[in-house]
């Protein structure tokens, strides 16, 4: 729902009902996950996508057809992977969709969940998708401590805020059936903050690393202790540029509450005096990925250095190091693909192989969501 939510709100301030498809559940090779929404707008014209490409018309035509009758559904559309093949699209699988219209009436709260997810503060919305008459389409929105509006019982308000909040944290959307309401099917479709990149070292490398980690949806921090590098006109791809000693930094960044499982930290000075301190501590931390850059020669000393300051052989093997996948790249660019690469493997659990070179789904789920 993110990348559509700009387009909703337009239409929503504007007064004019939208059809919106939200994906609930998938099977199988589906290749878009719970949360992803299709919208068509009142002039005819459709942003986001549910499955690729392989059912959009479908949907198109039922969005349009609930906008003109207010009546939420609750579909599946599958297709195996061999018809799929034949008909000329791009995957097989199973998806399950709620459909409904959007407008100010039935969803009073959206102008607070844009707020919070243009702030980076988490939100999570759970509509009432399955259950009985009068239920359907109703919602809740978890923001901060508060909750606004109601599914029509406190116990189930209660219930959903609970398991909402435990899909927020994990940065998971999904289907939840609270046990004080039969037959209640809740989508909640979390927008956590924000996960964190921590590029530590203001090198030209450090530039193109910050670039691409905006562009995966990470929040990005640059942080040097020299202030002649360390400045916001060499990194404007940055969310923040800080001048401090890196390992003073994540420190202070990790007693504050502000890095967590999903963070990546990416060190790239090559320099003993800043890798080694700012590596002990990440890899101290349970976070997401810890990568350094430098030779192989470099990587086996820095490995030395770490033992020597106490790091044991379990956290040294989450270190990478050299940082990224073989790609070939030489510039500061292609380099930085790499690294982003070896992330999204690391994150999904995939191998780094082409896929032309495997069998089966390519679509196989991975271990931790999208930032």
């Amino acid at each position: 729902m993110r990348d559509v939510l700009p387009d909703l709100l337009r239409w929503w301030r504007a007064g004019a009902p939208v059809g919106m498809a939200t994906v609930t559940r998938t099977w199988r090779s589906a290749p878009r996950r719970p949360g992803a929404a299709l919208l068509v707008g009142p002039d005819g014209s459709a942003a986001g996508s549910v499955s690729g490409g392989c059912m959009e018309a479908a949907v198109y035509e039922l969005c349009r057809e609930v906008v003109a009758d207010a009546t939420p559904r609750l579909v599946r559309f599958g297709v195996s992977d061999d018809d799929a093949l034949d008909a000329g699209l791009t995957c097989g699988g199973t998806v399950e969709l709620y459909v409904e219209r959007v407008d100010r009436a039935s969803f009073p709260q959206l102008d607070l969940v844009a707020a919070e997810v243009a702030a980076g503060r988490p939100v999570a919305v759970a509509t009432c998708v399955a259950g009985p008459p009068g239920r359907r389409g109703r919602r809740i929105v978890l923001a901060g401590q508060d909750r606004h509006g109601t599914l029509g019982a406190s116990a189930v308000d209660a219930a959903v805020d609970a398991e909402a909040r435990a899909l927020l944290r994990a940065g998971r959307s999904g289907v939840v059936r609270p046990r004080s309401a039969e037959n209640l099917c809740v989508l909640v479709v979390a927008h956590p903050a924000p996960a964190r990149m921590l590029v530590f070292g203001a090198i030209d490398f450090a530039a193109a690393v910050a670039h691409v980690g905006r562009f995966l949806g990470y929040r990005v921090t640059v942080c040097d202790a020299r202030p002649v590098f360390a400045t916001d006109r060499r990194f404007p791809q940055a969310h923040e540029v800080v001048v401090d000693w890196p390992h003073r930094y994540l420190a202070a960044e990790a007693a504050a509450g502000r890095v967590d499982e999903r963070t990546v930290v990416c060190v790239l000075t090559h320099d003993a005096r800043f890798d080694v301190p700012v590596l002990r501590h990440a890899l101290d931390l349970p976070l997401a990925y810890v990568g350094a850059m430098g030779s192989r020669r470099t990587a086996e000393d820095r490995r030395r250095r770490l033992r020597e300051a106490g790091v044991g052989e379990a956290a040294l093997a989450r270190l990478h190091a050299p940082i990224g996948l073989d790609l070939g790249g030489q510039s500061p660019e292609e380099t930085a693909v790499s690294i982003a690469a070896e992330i999204v493997a690391v994150r999904r659990g995939g191998g780094g192989a082409p896929l032309s070179a495997r069998s089966g789904s390519i679509h196989g789920g991975g271990r931790v969501p999208h930032p």
